[in-house]
């Protein structure tokens, strides 16, 4: 069961409510809030998460605002504002189509997941074989970060070639030395794939290298991606994805092999940090991208684009636009406990809904309407929960715009609870000690 909980400015005491069903949309529309001064509190909680200016002071009578205008020519589009969850644009965002070397950051997430729980280390070692030599250095025209056979490589430095240069042999040596073989870490990808909901999404490889039409996404699941990675691996992303060249390697007159970073806004387009391009005759010239400016980041896909220079530019174009027509503001700060959840079976009866950086509403420049927040989550969750993982979401709806999701995060681990920690639980429900 899910459960909405109202975000309100007054009578904290009596907004306390769980509804389902036909009863949601009744409580939006009890949980209109028309002044921009609005306070965002929570009833279980009792206090104020984030203080706006006061509720009695004059405010700009609201004013009709447009959308902002975009005309694209790019097949495959989707901007998002990441703090808030916007969806600034979108264009052929649920059709599946071959992501070609974006498919390393599939591969890098599941990487840094290992490396998250403890599973995996940066400097584990592993062995550059005579077969993924062979297989990656004959005459291909893949990209490549020239391992040689029998040279050893840490995961950090497997994992800068992965990105930087995106090279399928680092890519397949991750995934050989971590699971074994590249299809036992495939199934790993498309396991975790579907854990953070990417619905539309399946892998076939660890590098994106044509497989005969097996690995397709769609945008909309490469920006979930994106989100969960910089989201839950903020110094992984930091680490990795915005290096601006790698040297490895000699060239065969014995001088080092130097190369940059193939994302095109990287040094190009101010506040760019990440993610990865892609290319084949397929899925034509693509790119999965991201910038920050400021308090706000944006993340965008654009695919299917004919050259290097369209897709370059049309990124560019959409990034400012996204930017300069829209602006964020700040509801709830990050790192902020928004409401405690039940915990069934655990060694703790509650854990707390945590913001994971600060929240923000995303609307046009010089919008001046209200909005409405609601918190929904499950009605009580079960073990094991891991820190820092979503479990709930605040949903914010600026008049005349779609609701804007963030995701809400567990403050804590939990485990599996005794007789004792179930037989404590029990006792809280009742008495709330």
């Amino acid at each position: 069961m899910q459960r909405w909980r109202q975000l309100g400015q007054k009578d904290f005491a009596t907004r306390r409510s769980f509804v389902t069903g036909d009863d949601v949309a009744v409580m939006k529309n009890k949980l209109a809030m028309r002044s921009a001064g609005a306070v965002l509190a929570v009833a279980a909680a009792g206090v104020a998460l984030s203080a706006l200016p006061a509720a009695g002071q004059a405010t700009p009578k609201a004013t009709a605002v447009s959308r902002p205008l975009y005309v694209t020519k790019a097949p495959i589009v989707m901007l998002k504002d990441l703090d808030s969850g916007a969806v600034l644009f979108s264009r052929g965002t649920e059709k599946p189509f071959a992501p070609a070397s974006m498919t390393k950051v599939m591969t890098a997430y599941v990487v840094l997941d290992l490396l998250k729980k403890g599973e995996l280390s940066r400097d584990k070692k592993f062995r550059m074989t005579e077969d993924i030599w062979r297989k990656w250095n004959s005459g291909t025209g893949s990209s490549s970060m020239f391992l040689r056979p029998g040279e050893m490589l840490t995961v950090d430095e497997l994992m800068k070639g992965l990105i930087t240069v995106s090279g399928n042999d680092a890519a397949v040596l991750l995934a050989v030395g971590i699971d074994g073989s590249e299809q036992e870490f495939v199934k790993r990808m498309n396991r975790v794939a579907a854990s953070i909901g990417m619905k539309s999404s399946r892998f076939g490889t660890a590098s994106g290298w044509p497989d005969g039409g097996v690995t397709k996404v769609s945008a909309a699941d490469l920006i979930t991606l994106a989100d969960r990675l910089i989201r839950e691996h903020p110094d992984g992303y930091g680490r990795y994805f915005s290096i601006p060249s790698l040297r490895h390697g000699k060239a065969p007159d014995g001088t080092p092999i130097v190369q940059r970073n193939r994302n095109p806004l990287l040094g190009r387009f101010d506040g760019a940090d990440g993610l990865k391009t892609g290319h084949t005759a397929e899925a034509g010239f693509c790119l999965l991208g991201s910038a920050k400016r400021g308090n706000r980041r944006l993340i965008m896909v654009v695919a299917g684009m004919g050259s290097e220079k369209s897709r370059r530019d049309e990124a560019e174009r959409l990034m400012r636009w996204g930017f300069e027509q829209w602006e964020g503001r700040e509801l709830v700060s990050a790192d902020v406990s928004v409401a405690p959840i039940n915990v069934d079976r655990g060694n703790r009866p509650i854990v707390s809904a945590k913001t994971g950086m600060a929240v923000r509403m995303t609307v046009p420049k010089g919008h001046s309407g209200g909005y409405r927040a609601v918190m929904k989550s499950q009605a009580s969750l079960s073990p094991p929960i891991v820190r820092g993982t979503p479990i709930a979401e605040l949903i914010v709806t600026p008049d005349g715009l779609p609701p804007q999701k963030t995701p809400l995060l567990a403050s804590d681990d939990i485990v599996e609870g005794g007789w004792w920690a179930r037989t404590r639980a029990g006792f809280y429900r009742l008495t709330g000690w």
